[in-house]
Order: C-alpha cells, then structure tokens, then sequence
C-alpha cells in the first residue's frame, strides 16, 4: 500500500479541526473552556494504543462511521471531564441521567468532528448512534483495535481545559481508527510525496526493537526491571511536539545522530525515574542532586541506550549511523524540545515522531520516554531505499554495546 504524505498531513489537519470543532461545542454545552494540545496521526499496534486510556478512569462514547470515511471514532474523557460535564447538565444525583448526558455530549461533539471531513471529501459519512463506554484502557478501546493487526493508524487528540475553568484540568481524548480500505482509497498518491506503508511498519519496528533493546540496557545497568510499552511513529505538527511531552520536569540526555538518516534522540527520564537511576548507577551518596557524577551517570546510560536503539536502524539500512556524545538536560519536557524543534521546522511543518514509553511492572515507580526526531527529507530517502529483505537484520551482537 502507497500512502500519500500530503494527503496524510492534510487529514491529520482535518483531524486537528475536528477536535477543535469538538471542543467548541464542549464549551457551548457546558460553559467549560477547552483547547486542542495535540493531534497526531500515529502508526501503531493495538497494544501500544491500549496504554492511551491507562492510569485514570474514563467515561465517553464510540461511535461506527460508515462512508467515505469508515471505521470508529472513540471520545473519552478522564474522570474530571466526567465529574464537571454532569454536575453542569445534570444536577441531581441521578446516575441513569449522568450517563445519557455524555452520550448526549459525546455525540454532539463527535458530530462537529466527522462534518470537516465529509465537507473535505464532499462525500457523505453516516454516524451510528453512540454506545456509552466506560473503564480504563481496553475497556474502551475501538474494537478493530482488539484484532490480530500488526498496526493500526491512528487519528488521536488531546483536548485540555484551561486550569481556571474548572478546580482540576479537564482531559480528554478523541480517536478515529479508520478501517484498512477506507484509509487505502482515502490516501491513494496525488503528489510525489509517496511512502510504502509496508516500510513504515518495518521502521516502526526497528523503533520498538530498538526500544526493547534500550530497556534491556537499563535493566542490565541498574537492576530495574523494564518493558517497553508504547511504541509508535506518528506524523505530527512540529510546533505541537514540545505540548506532546508537556511541562513535566525531566532529566535526561540528547544526542544527535548523522549519516544515512540524521535527526535527534532525546531520553527522557521522570525525576523519580532518574533519580533511581543515578542510585543504582553510582554506589556512593553526593551532595548534589544533578551534580558531575550524577549527570556522567547519565550520559553513560544515554550512550549505551542510544547504541542499542540506532544499531538496528543501521543494521537493517545497511549503513552506519553514528551519535554525538550525550548532553546532559533537566528542564520540563517542552523546554527540552523547543530548541530541537525550532531547528527542524527552518524546513518542515510537520515531522515524523518515533516515541517509546519504556516502565517497569514492579512497585517502584519508574518512566522513561524516548523521541527520535529524523530529518523528514532523510527519513523518506532512507524508507525509499529500505529493502524490506533486510527487516530482520536488527540483531545486535550485545558486547558492541559496552
């Protein structure tokens, strides 16, 4: 299947006005300001994208397009959003009355999201009634997200209230998964902007290999054990990429890799995270909390991380890549990657994001996010050469790591 790029960048715009138009109406029904942080278009599996309702419990609607566009949407929103949209529509304690509100919502707000894109294909999409959906992760996953697919593409917003709307930031979220055909006669090639969807997934893959091999690294440093749980290659704005990490402070490290494929790694650590790292990494108390030793922790692990995640691309390209030594950062996750992005968008709008979300299963916290930024023209000339016969040339002999 040959993807269109353009094409791509346009849905994901069409997208990002949906969620505004959603937005909107939000704010007309309940009063509730709202913004659009993100959107995205991602490539990723099912288990990824279960993890974008872990942690918190949501309540929305899914909703079965049909059309031009197929294939379903799911608006759900974090317990705040829940809480606020209810107490505002409905005042009594009338839980039978709280759930049809935000059916009544969810469908009012899904509604304003599909009309861009029939305007934009001026082709009618048919909307099913809305089924109410409630939990945490799969329990309100779209249901082509629990079949055997390898990947899945993915239209996906995050919508925030401002903090003085309401006592607690409202969140929520809106996804479209369209179905394979669908999404094959909606990005047939109208420029030269061409990509092979087979390619992309062979590259998302070497990402999650990469990540896995990352995790592996740390585990085999400190003694924590690690999985990787999200992977995924999105296309996105590059002045959405800062809101995407957030204002949450990190420490961390970011190299810069050239060669077949250049662009930016950037690791990632929450301060509890990293500061179980440091503790594992060096066997003696300090004074200070970024000091020296502990930013040469760091970059220690950084280094080695990186190797275990750009080997595979090099690997599987047939051509070296190589990294500046680490940088040490501690700021908040949008500080980090402002600078980054201000280089990338003197040349394009949109980038391609690889992101790995690398947590432990066990009772000590522990995060760790990893965004690979490639130079757009570097990426596409490298998946334009990219033999698909060498995607299982990811291996790495582990002693090229130390």
């Amino acid at each position: 299947m040959e993807i269109d790029i353009r094409e791509l960048e346009t849905y994901q715009e069409l997208a990002h006005d949906g969620a505004q138009s959603a937005a909107q109406s939000l704010s007309q029904l309940t009063g509730i300001e709202t913004g659009v942080q993100v959107t995205d278009v991602s490539l990723m599996s099912p288990q990824s994208l279960s993890y974008e309702f872990i942690g918190d419990e949501f309540a929305g609607v899914n909703i079965d397009l049909t059309g031009e566009i197929s294939g379903e949407i799911v608006l759900a929103f974090d317990e705040q959003g829940r809480q606020a949209i209810t107490e505002t529509l409905v005042p009594a304690d009338d839980p039978a009355k709280k759930k049809s509100s935000i059916k009544e919502v969810g469908n009012i707000m899904t509604s304003g999201f599909v009309d861009g894109w029939a305007n934009y294909l001026e082709a009618k999409i048919k909307s099913s009634p809305p089924t109410y959906i409630e939990g945490t992760g799969p329990d309100i996953l779209p249901t082509s997200a629990n079949e055997d697919d390898t990947h899945l593409f993915v239209f996906r917003s995050r919508v925030e209230a401002s903090k003085d709307a309401v006592n607690e930031p409202i969140d929520f979220r809106i996804l479209l998964v369209p179905d394979a055909d669908s999404l094959e006669r909606s990005l047939e090639p109208q420029t030269d902007q061409i990509v092979s969807l087979e390619k992309l997934e062979v590259f998302n893959e070497m990402t999650k290999e990469g990540a896995e091999k990352s995790a592996a690294n740390i585990t085999s440093m400190t003694g924590i054990d690690t999985t990787v749980n999200v992977s995924r290659l999105s296309l996105i704005p590059i002045e959405d990429i800062p809101m995407e990490v957030g204002n949450k402070r990190y420490v961390g490290t970011v190299m810069e890799f050239e060669g077949k494929l250049g662009g930016y790694l950037v690791i990632l650590f929450d301060q509890p995270s990293g500061r179980a790292v440091v503790d594992s990494l060096v066997p003696m108390e300090t004074d200070e909390q970024w000091g020296s030793t502990e930013q040469g922790a760091l970059r220690e692990l950084g280094n080695i991380m990186t190797s275990g995640f750009v080997d595979g691309w090099a690997n599987v390209l047939n051509a070296e890549i190589k990294h500046s030594p680490p940088e040490f950062v501690a700021d908040t996750g949008a500080s980090i990657l402002r600078p980054i992005t201000a280089e990338i968008a003197e040349t394009d709008d949109h980038a391609f994001m690889l992101d790995s979300s690398i947590q432990t299963d066990s009772d000590q916290v522990f995060t760790c996010q990893m965004l690979a930024l490639p130079r757009r023209d570097e990426l596409e000339q490298a998946l334009d050469d990219l033999l698909l016969e060498n995607a299982e040339n990811t291996s790495i002999d582990p002693d090229d790591l130390f």
